[in-house]
Order: structure tokens, then C-alpha cells, then sequence
């Protein structure tokens, strides 16, 4: 027996109609069987967790738990700018906050980190929210007689503290200085400890860290700040780090953000922490992502 298989037009439009009807399910169902953006879970759930590093001024937890700093602050200002009124942090040390927002464990990198090609190439950054040199901690009355990475670079016989995934292994690198005369340690206290015991002969972060530092230890001090290794600037610009797929959160962060930095209420807030008018971005993370 001979089926005779017919196409009408009208046979082709109840099946595309069943098709549209079939897709529209499906994407129904695909909404709710797939997670929401980063940015509309967040403002339905009405917090983000951020993740910070314990480095006073840029982001750390005081002794009651309280999560502060340059970077938290200004976060918890935007945030609540754009509908997420809570701010949880997440104490990570510093050489696993990208991996660490990689891999979901938080949502925002809230630590002051520094914008450059590398990190570009990893994750998506806010634009900048400071810019700051680099100083060296010593001992009180800076016996080895220490001003910057040179020094250590010219004499093979003292040590440099730096952290762990922090530019300063760059910048030591870049000045000369072996590896062997690193000390390379996990988190801000370490450093601290090290140059207290005598273990590190200096230790190298930025401006700010160095200046609370020195504040808060006993029997250290910070070097003039500086601005160059190796006759290239360090002037570093730090920012907010997202997961590249958070577009939506990323721009509307930016949208705030870029308001906010540089106002009246910015300065007002920043200002007791240690930053201010004196330490606002001159670049953009364009430029900073391209190394310029």
C-alpha cells in the first residue's frame, strides 16, 4: 500500500505553532530550571557575598567581625545603590580571591586589588576606586638603611617579605632581586611578624597597608613612599573584580561607581580610612588592562 506523505501550508503553520508553543515551554521551563543572573539573584535575595583579603586599609574584619576597609566600604555604598542593601564578606588570602570567585565562593572581589593586564586576561574589573605608590616596612630607625626595591637588588644578604599573588613578587622581580632573597608569605600579619622577628629585612606593599602597618606594630616603621621600580611607575589602581559572565553585574556596579568615586560622599567615607582626595584614580581599566 502507497502512503502518500503531504506538506500543506496549512499542516506547516499548526506545526510551527507547535513548535512556538513547544519552544516557549521549554524556555519557561529553562528559566526556572537555570539559575538567574548574579545581579537579579542578589537584589531578589537582598545581599552578595564579596571576598576580602585582611588587608587594612583595603578590606578586613575588625576584632567583632565587623567587614570594613576602602574596598567593602565603597562596595556596600554601591551596592546599595543599585538594590543589594547587605554586604557578606569572605576571608580568603590574597593569592585565592580570583580563584576563589572563579569557582563561586563569592560573587565581588573586595580587597583593593590592583587592576593590571594579567588579572585582566582572568577576570572582568570595575573602573578603579584609588591610586596609590608602594612603601617598604622596617624596623624602627631602619637600620639596613632601606628606600625601595633597590636595595635590596644591591645587597644579596637581606631579605624581602612580600605576599603571596600580590604585584610586589612582580615589582621584585622586575628590580632584580632573586628569588632566594624573597620571603613569600600569606596574608598582611605575616608580613608584619617576619620584619618584627627579624626573619625579613624589609616588606613591600603598598603605601597605605605599609602607613597602617607601621601604625599598629610595634617597633616598625614605614619608608618614604615611592612610585617607580626599575624607572617604570607603580603607581597602582586598584578596583573590583567580577566574573567576566556578570556583565549586568559589572555594568550597573560601573554605572554607580563611576558617580560615586570623586563625590562629596565618596571622600566623606573614605577619607577616615586612610584614603581621600589624594588618592583618587587618574586612570581608566581600559588603559590599566592594556599595561599602560
Amino acid at each position: 500500500m502507497n502512503h502518500e506523505l503531504r506538506v500543506t501550508r496549512r499542516g506547516l503553520l499548526q506545526s510551527a505553532i507547535g513548535l512556538g508553543a513547544g519552544i516557549a515551554a521549554l524556555g519557561a521551563g529553562a528559566r526556572l530550571a537555570f539559575a538567574e543572573t548574579t545581579l537579579e539573584r542578589a537584589k531578589e535575595q537582598g545581599f552578595i557575598r564579596v571576598g576580602f583579603a585582611n588587608e587594612a586599609p583595603f578590606g578586613y574584619a575588625t576584632p567583632d567581625g565587623q567587614l570594613t576597609g576602602e574596598a567593602p566600604e565603597v562596595a556596600k555604598a554601591v551596592l546599595a545603590k543599585i538594590g543589594i542593601p547587605q554586604v557578606d564578606g569572605v576571608l580568603t588570602e590574597f593569592g585565592s580571591l580570583i580563584p576563589g570567585l572563579k569557582a563561586g565562593r563569592f560573587d565581588i572581589i573586595a580587597a583593593g586589588m590592583f587592576i593590571n593586564p594579567k588579572r585582566c586576561a582572568e577576570i572582568a574589573f570595575s573602573e578603579p576606586s584609588y591610586g596609590i605608590g608602594q612603601a617598604m616596612l622596617v624596623t624602627k630607625g631602619n637600620p639596613k638603611g632601606v628606600k625601595d626595591f633597590s636595595t635590596f637588588a644591591s645587597n644579596k644578604d637581606l631579605k624581602l617579605a612580600v605576599m603571596s599573588g600580590a604585584v610586589e613578587v612582580g615589582y621584585a622581580k622586575d628590580a632584580g632581586i632573586p628569588q632566594g632573597q624573597l620571603l613569600v608569605l600569606p596574608d598582611q600579619s605575616s608580613l608584619l611578624a617576619a620584619v618584627q622577628s627579624g626573619r625579613a629585612d624589609g616588606a613591600a606593599l603598598t603605601a597605605l597597608s605599609i602607613a597602617d602597618m607601621a601604625k599598629k606594630g610595634e617597633g616598625v616603621e614605614s619608608t618614604t613612599p615611592f612610585g617607580e621600580v626599575a624607572g617604570k611607575s607603580v603607581k597602582g589602581h586598584g578596583g573590583f573584580g567580577f566574573r567576566k559572565e556578570d556583565k549586568d553585574l559589572l555594568d550597573a556596579f560601573n554605572a554607580e561607581l563611576k558617580k560615586f568615586i570623586g563625590s562629596p560622599e565618596h571622600i566623606a567615607l573614605v577619607t577616615p580610612i586612610g584614603f581621600g582626595k589624594d588618592y583618587l584614580p587618574n586612570k581608566t581599566t581600559e588603559q590599566l588592562c592594556k599595561g599602560e
